[in-house]
């Protein structure tokens, strides 16, 4: 937290020395002693406390309770609680004794002025203990932790600005500094110290990189007022002399963390004696504080929505009318991004991730928009950038990306317990390969990213027996009233077949699949007897099955789930160039808004003047208190292999747990 600093007395004449409240100065006797010494006295003035350290052994004692024997080994220190009113008020003085003499061989005098800095921000955030002495110089994680927290200023306040706030070094609206840290400089002593002193806020050249800082030099309520002192090409600043005994300092992150930057950024204040006129500097006290970047953080289905996006394109309006019922039942927004913007690619939830960063003083949704860049690619940072909504990307440098890399392909589980370990934020769930295999993964730089948040620990399925190779084609969360709070539902093959079976037993074999689908292009019907017939289909989805089963146990595993979390929703699917994709609308891929759901209408084999496959589901779901509403989503996405929640997205109420908390 500071330098101990050493000053040496003279018995040739007196010695003023500047010392920093709370902080041990030692003095060091030694260098100049009367012949004959053999014990001496130390008294200092009041407020000057003062301590003899005999030996490691016996600890320190006080030094004005008596005389000490005179030995090379002692330690003498000074701390001074208080900043002095002026220059030298304070002294220390020393006299040397020998046995043979009834008065002192000498005196030493060591004149002290105290000077009280501190280098502060907030670091008891909410849900914490309450720390008053804590070493700045650490982050701590968990209830019991510390350490102050920094937002990446990723958003765009200033609706005349083309750039992220960050991206400049001038704060262009007032608002922009509720995104930023403030850090403030206190200091208390003699103004006449700063005549021959000065204070230099400064950081490494590594962390200049990833946080900027501005210095309010005149009226906060002016943008002008805000002056870029720290960051990128700026490692070190002089601090006026004071106007008063604090200087307010305003902090924003520049990046995220990732596979380059842990997170933690450190700056400091160090005191500098300039006062002689014939040596350099010299640095008497360094204060410290270290802020954490906070991570970008994203929300399970299970969360409360606020918002849904969709495209409108050619041929859904019939889809983009249901999912505006739908959001007007959760009672939750609806943007829609129109045709001249989306350019007919359907797919919001491929092109983007919602999510958020928080901090004590400021909460805002952030959005991480995908490497896929198709013709979306411009909508996230045009229409959804804006103030108090932030924006971050990660782009491979080569072209790496394949269908993996879009966001239907990036999810995260509720709050679980596994193997010993909370995670009260969830998991989050990105597909890739097989162990060992050389298909198809997430972009390096993706992966980086999501691994270097710290708080969502990343868990890695095998998508690359699907075509479009997305964990949302098997799985998806919804809530639930009872057990952990939700159910994970997974595309079930097995399921399917049972269910079939149950009704050619009872006499249906001949009820149809897809009578009624309406499109451009007509749609043969099957029956439940041809399917059950179909050798091909039922060894395919014999390894389907598999593959699915393969990530059962791995989600178990890494969710700590059993078998009573889990329900199987039937589905089946039919092999496209040795991939996988869905033989009729896959019912897992639904859009979960609080306990309303908006699934693919499967236009299963109607028995009864009912679905079968609809039937079924409502029988699995609606127990938990939840609404089914099956939308037609057949022409516009299930014919391009995708469905209700690859052409959805939502943005959702942020976890209440706070994320500082957590210990990862």
């Amino acid at each position: 937290m500071s330098l101990q600093r050493i000053v040496r007395v003279s018995l040739e004449h007196a010695t003023s020395a500047v010392c920093v409240a709370g902080v041990e100065t030692l003095v060091d006797i030694y260098g100049s002693v009367p012949e004959g010494t053999e014990m001496f006295e130390v008294y200092g003035t009041p407020g000057v406390d003062i301590y003899i350290s005999p030996s490691v052994e016996r600890g320190r004692e006080r030094a004005d309770t008596r005389r000490w024997h005179f030995d090379t080994g002692l330690e003498i220190i000074v701390v001074m609680n208080s900043p002095s009113n002026d220059l030298n008020d304070s002294h220390v003085q020393i006299s040397y004794h020998s046995s043979r003499e009834p008065l002192p061989l000498a005196y030493a005098v060591l004149y002290l002025t105290c000077v009280d800095i501190a280098l502060d921000c907030d670091l008891n955030c909410e849900g914490r203990q309450n720390r008053s002495f804590v070493d700045k110089r650490d982050w701590v994680w968990g209830p019991g932790g510390y350490g102050a927290i920094l937002l990446v200023n990723c958003d765009r306040d200033d609706p005349n600005c083309n750039d992220q706030d960050n991206c400049d070094q001038h704060v262009h609206c007032l608002q922009d500094l509720e995104d930023m840290s403030v850090m403030v400089l206190r200091t208390q002593g003699p103004a006449a110290l700063f005549d021959d002193h000065k204070l230099i806020l400064h950081t490494s050249s590594y962390d200049a990189k990833w946080a900027r800082v501005f210095h309010a030099c005149g009226p906060e309520d002016s943008c002008k007022s805000y002056r870029h002192v720290l960051g990128q090409d700026k490692v070190s600043y002089e601090v006026p002399r004071f106007h008063g005994d604090e200087e307010r300092f305003f902090v924003e992150g520049l990046s995220f963390p990732d596979a380059s930057f842990m997170g933690l950024v450190s700056f400091h204040v160090t005191l500098l004696d300039d006062s002689n006129e014939d040596f350099s500097e010299s640095p008497i006290f360094t204060d410290t504080v270290v802020f954490r970047v906070a991570p970008w953080i994203m929300t399970p289905s299970t969360l409360p929505p606020l918002e849904v996006y969709v495209c409108r394109v050619r041929n859904n309006t019939c889809f983009v009318d249901a999912v505006a019922e739908l959001a007007t039942k959760a009672g939750c927004k609806l943007t829609i991004c129109p045709q001249n913007e989306n350019r007919n690619d359907r797919w919001i939830q491929d092109e983007m991730e919602l999510g958020y960063v928080q901090a004590p003083h400021k909460t805002f949704p952030v959005v991480f928009d995908s490497p896929r860049n198709g013709e979306l690619q411009d909508f996230p940072y045009k229409r959804i950038l804006g103030p108090d909504f932030g924006y971050v990307t990660r782009e491979p440098q080569d072209s790496s990306v394949s269908g993996l890399d879009s966001f239907g392909n990036l999810e995260v589980s509720p709050p679980v317990a596994a193997n010993g370990k909370e995670y009260p934020l969830g998991r989050i769930l990105i597909g890739g390969n097989l162990p060992g295999s050389s298909g198809r993964r997430v972009t390096q730089v993706v992966r980086d990213f999501l691994y270097a948040q710290r708080v969502q620990s990343p868990v890695e399925l095998f998508v690359d027996w699907l075509a479009v190779g997305h964990v949302d084609e098997f799985l998806s969360f919804v809530p639930a009233p009872d057990g952990k709070g939700f159910r994970m539902l997974l595309a079930s093959p097995s399921a399917c077949f049972k269910l079939f079976q149950e009704k050619q037993k009872w006499g249906h074999g001949g009820a149809l699949l897809f009578k009624g689908v309406v499109g451009d292009k007509p749609v043969n019907t099957v029956s439940i007897r041809q399917v059950l017939s179909n050798v091909n289909l039922i060894r395919y989805n014999k390894f389907v099955q598999s593959c699915i089963d393969w990530n059962r146990e791995v989600l178990k595993r890494e969710l700590g789930l059993t078998e009573r979390d889990i329900i199987d929703i039937p589905q089946l699917f039919k092999t496209e160039q040795r991939k996988a994709v869905a033989f009729f609308p896959d019912l897992v891929n639904m859009l979960v808004l609080g306990k309303h759901l908006g699934i693919p209408k499967p236009f299963g084999p109607i028995i009864n003047g009912h679905c079968c496959l609809e039937e079924k589901v409502r029988s699995l779901l609606e127990p938990l208190g939840l609404h089914c509403t099956f939308i037609d989503d057949f022409t516009p996405y299930h014919m391009l292999h995708g469905e209700v929640h690859c052409g959805t997205n939502v943005r959702r109420q942020p976890f209440s747990f706070k994320w500082w908390n957590m210990v990862p």
